[in-house]
């Protein structure tokens, strides 16, 4: 696979990088980004950045750069779905198509041949880590933010022999009960509800998914999409408690959903996974 570098910073001493490829997943050019410490690189997160996003809004907005070098981490950012299409609706609202993928494997027309972000994350990107930056396939881990945070929780949960740890700031949690989630798998997957559970990590913790290492969550109080219901953050907290899955659930008074929010409790995060990785 050929991968372009398009732009490189020096950052703590490591580097702070944007690439392109052609992506055998969605079958078009993707972009993403990554921090790369100075030295040994003792193992990488993956970032799923949430609605509207692109591969820019973390590896700028979050701080993370300075505690990946202090524990020799890398961190990579993919983008948040294909882009240069213009299939039907993929540009019409902010929680569907463009920027809004839910890192699912679609089904419906149009979507199917190039929404296929489950699979880009789960096997595509885990593989470049691998052969371009020379991260051990035992040495990789998983988080992100809201739509990415639902990402992380999904693929961690099912891919749960890839991935070391997983965490999540204010994730989507339960979408097939929130009008985010609805409308988003109604576009991608159709309209046989029985086909979204293996998309919404509640379910899956509910119908025996498991991880053997314990789930981070940060969840800020103040956040609207949480009070709006979009989250429904106690659900995945619940269903956790009933079956035995071990999860650190955070409930942060007066935070919101913002990168503000994310760059306060970063270091935590990269700890929690440095803990698995180093």
């Amino acid at each position: 696979m050929e991968v372009k570098l398009l732009k490189s910073h020096k950052t703590f001493e490591g580097k702070t990088q944007f690439w392109e490829h052609d992506s055998t997943s969605t079958k078009t050019k993707m972009k993403f980004s990554t921090f790369i410490p100075e030295g040994l690189v003792k193992g990488c997160v993956i970032w799923l950045s949430g609605l509207t996003c692109t591969d820019e809004n973390f590896i700028t907005k979050a701080g993370a750069q300075k505690y990946l070098a202090e524990h020799q981490l890398m961190v990579i950012c993919p983008d948040t779905s294909p882009r240069g299409l213009q299939l039907p609706g993929e540009h019409e609202s902010y929680d569907f198509g463009s920027g809004a993928s839910f890192y699912v494997d679609a089904k419906t027309p149009g979507y199917a041949d190039h929404y296929r972000m489950f699979t880009y994350i789960s096997e595509e990107l885990f593989d470049l880590i691998q052969t371009q930056f020379q991260v051990p396939k035992n040495k990789i881990s998983i988080m992100g933010h809201s739509m990415g945070g639902h990402g992380a929780l999904v693929i961690g949960l099912r891919e749960n022999k890839k991935f070391q740890s997983i965490s999540a700031f204010a994730p989507i949690v339960n979408p097939t009960q929130c009008p985010w989630g609805e409308k988003a798998f109604t576009g991608y997957l159709g309209t046989d509800k029985s086909t979204w559970s293996q998309y919404d990590a509640t379910e899956l913790v509910r119908s025996g998914a498991r991880h053997e290492n314990s789930i981070l969550v940060d969840q800020g109080l103040a956040d609207e999409f949480y009070e709006k219901g979009q989250l429904l953050t106690p659900q995945l907290e619940k269903a956790c408690l009933e079956v035995g899955q071990s999860i650190e659930m955070k409930y942060r008074g007066d935070y919101d959903h913002s990168y503000y929010f994310i760059a306060t409790f970063i270091e935590k995060h990269i700890k929690h996974h440095a803990k698995f990785l180093t």
